[in-house]
This record gives C-alpha cells, sequence and structure tokens, in this order.
C-alpha cells in the first residue's frame, strides 16, 4: 500500500477543479485530495455518475466535493460553469484537466466525427479549461495553477491512437508555452504523463483483445514490472497543486515505471492483427461500452 508523505492538511484552502471528475484517472484522485482537506469540484456530463463519485470521495474525509454537468468542449458552457464556481465559491486555485476520449483502430478506418470526438475533448477541452480560469485569475490578480493529464506518447507517438496523441501533444505544447507567459501572474502549468493504470471500462478500450501483445498495457513489458496505481498519481498531483514547488512549471513528468526509456510505450505491438482481430477488437469494445453504460444507469 503506497503512503502519503504530506500532513492531513496539506491542500486545506485549496479550490480544486477536476474535468472528467467522475469516472477513472479523475474519480480515483479526486478522493486523495479531499483526504488532504481540498475542496474540490467535478466536472462531467453524467449527472447520477458525478453524484456518485461526489459521495465517493467526500465520505468521511475533511475536504468537501461539488459538481457540475459540463461538457468541456463547449467554451461557452465552460465559462458558464466557471462564473458559478467563482460567484458559489471563490476563486479556484487549481484546473486538472482530466477529460479525455480515446480508442484503438487503425487511422485509416476513423472518420472524421470520431477524430473531432476526440480532439475536442482533449485538445478544446483543456484550452476551453485553463483559458477560462486563467482569465479569471489574472483579472483579480490571484495565482493558480494548471494539471494536465497527458501519456508518454507526446514524445514518441503511438500508433493506433493517433487522434489521442495528435490531441495530448497539443496539450503538451500549451503547457510549455502558458508556462512563460503567465508565469509572471504566477500562474504554473505542468503536466503529468502516468503510465498504466488500470481504471473501469478505459482499460477494455485499451486491450482491443486477450491474445495480443500491447506494449502500452502490459505489466511484463515495464522495468518495474507492474501497474502504477491511483495512490502514486494521487501524490505526484498534490505535490504539484501544493505550495511546495512554486518555481516549478511549464515540465511534463512521466511516471510510468521506466517504460518510456525501455521501449516507447505505445501500441506498435497491434500491427500484427489482421483484419478479423480488428472485428473482434470492435466487437469487444462496443460489449465494454454498453456494459459500463448498463452498469451507470446510462
Amino acid at each position: 500500500m503506497t503512503k502519503s508523505c504530506f500532513a492531513p492538511d496539506a491542500l486545506a484552502g485549496k479550490r480544486i477543479l477536476i474535468t472528467g471528475g467522475a469516472t477513472g484517472l479523475g474519480r480515483g484522485v479526486a478522493r486523495h485530495l479531499v483526504d488532504l482537506g481540498a475542496e474540490v469540484h467535478l466536472w462531467g456530463r453524467r449527472p447520477a455518475v458525478l453524484d456518485e463519485s461526489a459521495i465517493e470521495a467526500s465520505v468521511s474525509r475533511p475536504g468537501s466535493v461539488h459538481w457540475q454537468t459540463v461538457d468541456v468542449r463547449k467554451a461557452d458552457l465552460v465559462d458558464a460553469a466557471m462564473d458559478e464556481i467563482w460567484t458559489k465559491f471563490g476563486p479556484l486555485t487549481g484546473v486538472i484537466n482530466n477529460a479525455a476520449a480515446n480508442f484503438i483502430a487503425p487511422t485509416e478506418s476513423i472518420s472524421a466525427r470520431a477524430f473531432e470526438a476526440v480532439t475536442s475533448t482533449v485538445m478544446g477541452g483543456s484550452f476551453n479549461t485553463t483559458h477560462a480560469a486563467g482569465r479569471r485569475w489574472i483579472e483579480g490578480g490571484t495565482k493558480g495553477v494548471v494539471l494536465s493529464t497527458l501519456t508518454t506518447w507526446v514524445w514518441t507517438g503511438s500508433a493506433f491512437v493517433v487522434p489521442s496523441a495528435m490531441a495530448k501533444a497539443a496539450v503538451h505544447s500549451m503547457t510549455m508555452s502558458l508556462a512563460v507567459e503567465w508565469a509572471r501572474y504566477g500562474i504554473r502549468l505542468n503536466a503529468l504523463a502516468p503510465g498504466p493504470i488500470p481504471t473501469d471500462y478505459a482499460w477494455e478500450m485499451l486491450n482491443p483483445n486477450e491474445k495480443s501483445s500491447v506494449g502500452a498495457t502490459q505489466a511484463d513489458q515495464i522495468p518495474m514490472g507492474r501497474m502504477g496505481t491511483i495512490e502514486e498519481l494521487a501524490n505526484l498531483t498534490a505535490f504539484l497543486l501544493s505550495d511546495a514547488c512554486d518555481y516549478l512549471t511549464g515540465q511534463t513528468i512521466a511516471m510510468d515505471g521506466g517504460q518510456m526509456l525501455a521501449g516507447p510505450g505505445t501500441f506498435a505491438g497491434l500491427t500484427s492483427m489482421s483484419a478479423g482481430d480488428w472485428e473482434d477488437a470492435r466487437e469487444r469494445s462496443k460489449t465494454a461500452s454498453e456494459a459500463a453504460k448498463a452498469q451507470r444507469g446510462v
């Protein structure tokens, strides 16, 4: 079990927004931030799942959790939701750009609509949220921290997830660019590139079939010989959102058990899949998606 190195009130007084906070990594990290005293705001598109996540994150914990239904792809909706937070609760101190969309597929088979679904969420959503918070910080003369969830594909690229790789590389570039532009306002921007950390649904979508050797999701291809954990990701997240590293900005930090250094953690191994394998993969993804929706009552 991973131990925390933080004081119980390390994030007391912090007001942190997590986009895509209803499921996966965002949901897991939220409860750890609340453990450290933070007031956490969750954004997502499904009210029932957001409410469930908020209850889970706040039970018997010192911090508090609030949620809003927000489609981060829509700049006007993001702006309105930011206004509501500023008005009801006060300025945010941190933003985690975690909302994402991804799927595995041969790039030649991807439709324009599918490409847009991924890039508008990852790239557009991250910009909309960062821009809305940053403008308010600058206008109010307050400091802020932006932390984006990326992958090591921002350095290596990755076959079969090209829309996601492109969009996350754009957010990597935004992180470096705005770190310089907004440093004078006391606004820091960093990003995390975690290795494989299993979560419901997302893990199914990134494992097209049981027989394939997928380098990005297999523990035996990670030098440490295991997957990462939510707790480890949350510890690094808390540090970057805290006041303990005010001089750190513009960096994307890989936390992947040495995977990228040993050989890019990409889906290159899927080049061996046949057309029949890809058809099976599509059915597997469809089944996983329908099961997840049924479980959440969607």
